[in-house]
């Protein structure tokens, strides 16, 4: 009996097709909702696929010794006692007609337990990294979509196509929008959208990937490979320990983020269930550098737009999704540095005169990032001081016009009408869109390093420098390359963007169409009131280089053209004019 609860072939296929049948009615309830008289019925398959799936978690450490994993036995212990005391709940609390809360967290629990620990293997022969990054994405954009189409996710019935758009804006942390977010998506379309961004923010294969490794403890050679080459880590002893850093950083600082946020908002007259998810879905939104709100009018609502400590903790998530987890790590590991030294004087009187260095990208990105910044901030915020600035006061004005300056870093957040603002500073918004922020981050753009690169690249060449050095360290050629093929890939782009949108609108100003292809290719989410009017076509091309600007044209190049494989000659140099 006990081999067949386990072991079993047949009954682990009836057990599948079961947990297949509980996401289904899972979906169907969060999505449609059903008939009271059928809601017995799940009822009674729940507490029986739960019940079930207990007693085989319990018989593989019993009966068949599973290999024991002290952070796989401590969930698994407390799940169960949550599972039972959910069921308890449901038994004595509830009406056998009504679904509970607690009974659906439970299935959802179970599932994970079960569904998400299978043999995953990313054969290279069979699909390459940069292919399972691409489909990866498509696949969570097109569940998106049919997530976004159910009936109780929208308050009135939207197309297809603007859920899809949705869908792709939110997977890819972009923050463009067809229709109104406030107006259209009830709070379950709220949820969905705030599970895509961070799923898109991270990538679904990171959390894949880890929750995998979590349970079952170790990994396969070509699954690290895959997941290093995703995660940007070449160091394969250090890939799930680097995708580890990166989930816990991320929910941490999202975290501590949402608690910030509901202290700023805490005056507020709205329910302590709304503040709740309004504080989580605009710390996801922000750290995440998505740029998507509940509010209606976005954060030019008129309750938010002086509400600057709100606007401050938005700044600082947007300015940590952007620089990076490597360098957020590098700081981390400094910061405990310098405790640790601190320590050692005070108690041992022993000072550590061993130096901390951050790495290189560290150092190029963080001081990238902070002079664009900080010089961005300036020019705007006397470029504004009259014009958009003019409603804000004191120290009301240098954070506003730090908001505008960080939210192109590939944010998106409006805290005012962009279209309102000066030719001179549109023409700034564009390039900070373009820059976007640093590698390895939950933003788009070029990234900082690609421009600090062209940057020395051109004052290299004004010295007659043929090697760039900084930091006494020598930059390799390969990172000259992906750099410049980076840019130039980018105005490819959005050159054809532009091309396609002005033909399918042509009535569009160039301006206003060249600002919402770099938002779109750069991931950014700002529009000069663009998006809701622009024609079927051309939200299909806004769509394509939103997807294009998250997964990045070099990977899509790599996806589609065979690695070759260095060779041992070299043909004689020669010179092209230039």
């Amino acid at each position: 009996m006990f081999r067949i609860l386990v072991n079993n072939k047949f009954f682990n296929v009836i057990l599948s097709i079961s947990y297949t049948l509980a996401i289904i009615a899972l979906l169907v309830m969060f999505g449609f909702g059903f008939p009271v008289e059928y809601k017995l019925y799940i009822n009674i398959f729940f507490i029986i696929l739960l019940s079930v799936g207990i007693l085989r978690t319990i018989l593989k450490y019993v009966y068949f010794k599973e290999k024991i994993i002290p952070r796989v036995i401590i969930f698994d212990i407390v799940s169960i006692l949550f599972i039972l005391y959910c069921i308890k709940m449901q038994i004595t609390d509830y009406s056998w007609f009504f679904v509970s809360k607690y009974l659906q967290f439970a299935i959802v629990l179970k599932l994970v337990r079960e569904i998400a620990t299978p043999n995953l293997n990313f054969k290279r022969s069979v699909i390459t990294p940069p292919q399972l990054f691409i489909f990866s994405f498509f696949i969570l954009v097109f569940g998106g979509a049919c997530l976004l189409m159910l009936p109780k996710a929208t308050y009135h019935p939207i197309s297809f196509l603007d859920a899809l758009f949705t869908a792709t804006s939110a997977v890819c942390v972009t923050g463009l929008t067809s229709v109104d977010t406030y107006i259209t998506y009830t709070p379950v379309g709220h949820f969905i959208l705030m599970l895509l961004i961070q799923a898109g923010g991270l990538g679904i294969l990171t959390f894949a990937g880890y929750i995998a490794y979590f349970f079952k403890g170790n990994s396969s050679y070509e699954n690290q490979i895959a997941l290093g080459s995703i995660a940007n880590n070449d160091s394969l002893s250090e890939v799930f320990s680097f995708v580890k850093r990166i989930i816990y950083l991320t929910f941490g600082i999202e975290f501590v983020g949402a608690v910030l946020i509901y202290i700023s908002i805490a005056p507020y007259n709205i329910s302590i269930v709304d503040k709740l998810f309004f504080s989580i879905f605009h710390s996801v939104s922000a750290f995440c550098n998505a740029g998507f709100s509940t509010l209606p009018n976005g954060l030019m609502n008129k309750g938010f737009v002086h509400n600057y400590g709100f606007q401050s903790v938005l700044i600082t998530l947007i300015f940590l999704g952007g620089i990076g987890f490597p360098i957020l790590i590098n700081i981390l590991r400094y910061t405990d540095y310098l405790i640790r030294k601190l320590i050692s004087k005070i108690l041992h009187n022993k000072n550590n005169r061993k130096n901390w260095v951050f790495t290189l990208s560290s150092k190029v990105n963080l001081i990238t990032s902070l002079t664009i910044l900080i010089i961005s901030t300036i020019i705007l915020f006397f470029e504004e001081y009259y014009s958009t600035l003019g409603q804000h006061q004191g120290f009301g004005k240098f954070i506003s016009a730090l908001f505008i300056a960080i939210t192109p870093r590939t944010a998106g957040f409006n805290n005012i009408d962009f279209s309102h603002l000066q030719f001179s500073s549109i023409l700034l918004v564009i390039l900070l869109m373009w820059i976007g922020a640093s590698p390895a981050s939950t933003g788009g753009g070029i990234k900082t390093s690609t421009f600090a690169i062209a940057i020395l690249n051109f004052i290299n060449i004004a010295r007659g420098k043929n090697k760039i050095e900084i930091y006494k360290r020598e930059l390799s050629p390969i990172n000259v390359q992906k750099a410049f093929a980076t840019m130039t890939l980018s105005f490819l782009v959005i050159g054809i963007g532009i091309f396609l949108i002005t033909k399918f609108d042509n009535h569009l100003h160039l301006i206003d169409v060249a600002f919402e292809a770099f938002s779109a290719y750069s991931t950014v989410g700002l529009s000069l009131n663009l998006t809701p009017t622009l024609s079927d076509p051309s939200k299909i091309v806004v769509i394509t280089m939103m997807f294009i600007g998250r997964v990045s044209m070099i990977t899509i190049l790599m996806a589609f053209f065979k690695k070759t494989v260095s060779s041992n000659y070299r043909y004689p140099s020669d010179d092209i004019l230039i």
